[in-house]
């Protein structure tokens, strides 16, 4: 599989091209603008809860009074504070398709935002250090569901000439969050009351209401409807979205037609919407084997370091003073804002393929050299003659770390989860990918303390040495995805035949549009709109 992507066949990829050929921008047609612009607060803002978690807890870590009031926690106890966000999230990852497949990408973000809205409040009225870790945990059993439902929603939704971007801009609200939580954290760093880090747990709660308050402006996922026999809702979804074209009745018409034939093909060949499909054919299993390994590269790639335990890393090589810290916890979120979000406008330019080796290969170095600055820091440290370069170094190569990994684990991340995945199993594939994901971060956030405590510089060596099985993964692993709609990928492992059967609907579609000149196709589009969805229905449990 290495150096190739997937099988896509031999047929045109009749949606691709009618979508390349939309010479229109997304800002000059009004739905989609309103669409694009929903769609930030209540899917891309998920991600939101994430970032300002992660900053939170690093940044209170250094907060007096927090420390004082939980009585300084140090080693496995500071580790499940910080992993209890993780393990309330693996928690959840069972039900998450469940509750996906049944009430529907809007309903599961709504759910899943009423639990973390509950996890804040008790986080900000906790009591003792057990109180606080249930929270935490409340929080995190909330928010896979959120994750999954809307970054589906965001690829189930968009237009495909933008969906590579907006689906990689999800990721992206991580570091807002970062930025708002580091900046609500240090406004509180002088409050001497215990309100100093009540005011910030209890202000996690805000992503959520937001997404309360406009998921429902959104419209549903058309994949969704049409699974579960509402075909005309799903053909007014996307005539009112990516109809806004020349050639739009022809588009949404060849556009529907796919996701339906799609869709039936799923049910009749790789999907039981069991969890036993991810096993059931090898190329099921590649995706699983692919999606495994990336969620615990997310989490194994040294970024749980600097974004839970920032502050002992400093800490470690001299820098003590709680403003200072503060002050490199906000500008390296602010940094990370701006690669992330740099990164994400370039993903329709450059192969996944590329982005991905270059993350990996950029990851290693960055790791070997601050591995060597440490270690020269922390010696000059130890015998007192503090090593100013090497400090200065460390933290060059703390800011570098940024760009090397929003290169692909976040940019990328949910745009080829996306991709990678079928729909009728898409769910349950992304739901795996949190599962690994929680389970590295859970390890990670857990062991952290603890081997920066016992080993001090030499930890970051274990770090190298699964970067360095990155690569070689990466390399040989994974396929390349680049410039096809969803529905074009969703047989890629499956072999040429499939592939044609899935775009023959939309050839179909198009081939009649183009020899009926006054009809555009508008027989092929009511034709499917009245016998498309039963013949779904009967493969849709």
């Amino acid at each position: 599989m290495g150096g190739a992507g997937g099988d896509f066949g031999g047929s045109d990829p009749v949606i691709s091209r009618l979508a390349k050929e939309d010479p229109i921008p997304w800002y000059k047609k009004p739905n989609l603008r309103f669409l694009y612009f929903m769609l930030f607060p209540t899917c891309m803002g998920i991600e939101l809860t994430s970032g300002f978690d992660s900053q939170m807890i690093n940044a209170l870590q250094i907060l007096n009074s927090w420390i004082k009031y939980f009585d300084d926690p140090q080693g496995a106890l500071k580790g499940i504070i910080s992993a209890a966000y993780s393990l309330g999230a693996i928690l959840s990852l069972p039900l998450v398709p469940i509750i996906n497949d049944r009430f529907g990408r809007r309903w599961s973000i709504a759910l899943g935002s009423i639990t973390m809205i509950v996890g804040a409040l008790i986080q900000g009225f906790s009591q003792h250090v057990g109180m606080y870790i249930v929270a935490r945990m409340i929080l995190g059993f909330g928010i896979p569901t959120c994750i999954v439902s809307g970054s589906s929603l965001i690829g189930e939704l968009a237009y495909p000439k933008e969906r590579p971007v907006l689906t990689s801009l999800f990721n992206v609200s991580y570091f807002v969050g970062q930025i708002v939580a580091a900046a609500i954290v240090f406004g509180t760093n002088n409050i001497a009351s215990n309100w100093g880090w009540r005011i910030p747990s209890l202000l996690q709660v805000c992503p959520s209401l937001l997404q309360l308050a406009f998921v429902f402006f959104i419209p549903e996922s058309p994949r969704w409807l049409i699974t579960k026999d509402r075909s005309q809702e799903a053909h007014d979804i996307l005539k009112k979205y990516h109809g806004e074209m020349e050639r739009g009745e022809e588009f949404v018409a060849a556009e529907f037609a796919q996701m339906q034939a799609v869709i039936r093909l799923e049910y009749e060949t790789v999907s039981k919407s069991s969890w036993t499909d991810l096993f059931r054919t090898s190329g099921m299993r590649k995706r699983l084997l692919i999606s495994s390994m990336l969620g615990l590269f997310t989490q194994w790639s040294g970024n749980t370091l600097i974004s839970y335990f920032l502050g002992d890393l400093l800490k470690m090589i001299g820098y003590t003073e709680s403003t200072f810290i503060q002050k490199i916890n906000v500008s390296i979120a602010c940094w990370s804002l701006i690669c992330g979000v740099t990164v994400s406008l370039l993903v329709t330019r450059i192969r996944r393929r590329v982005m991905y080796m270059a993350c990996t290969i950029s990851l290693l170095l960055c790791y070997i050299a601050w591995t060597i600055s440490m270690e020269r820091a922390m010696t000059g440290k130890k015998i007192g003659k503090p090593n100013n370069g090497a400090n200065i170094a460390t933290l060059f190569f703390i800011y570098m770390y940024s760009p090397c990994y929003n290169m692909g684990y976040n940019a990328l991340t949910y745009t080829y989860m996306v991709e990678v995945w079928p729909y009728a199993e898409r769910s349950r594939g992304i739901a795996v990918f949190q599962l690994f994901g929680r389970l590295a971060g859970f390890f990670t956030t857990f062991v952290n303390p603890i081997g920066l405590k016992n080993v001090g510089w030499k930890y970051l060596i274990s770090y190298c040495v699964w970067l360095a099985f990155e690569v070689c993964f990466v390399y040989f692993m994974f396929p390349e995805t680049m410039g096809r709609t969803l529905e074009e990928l969703t047989f890629m492992f499956e072999g040429e035949d499939l592939q044609r059967q899935a775009n023959a609907a939309a050839e179909k579609v198009v081939n009649h549009a183009e020899h009926d000149t006054t009809g555009l196709g508008r027989r092929s589009t009511s034709e499917n709109k009245l016998g498309g969805s039963s013949e779904v229905k009967e493969h849709v449990p």
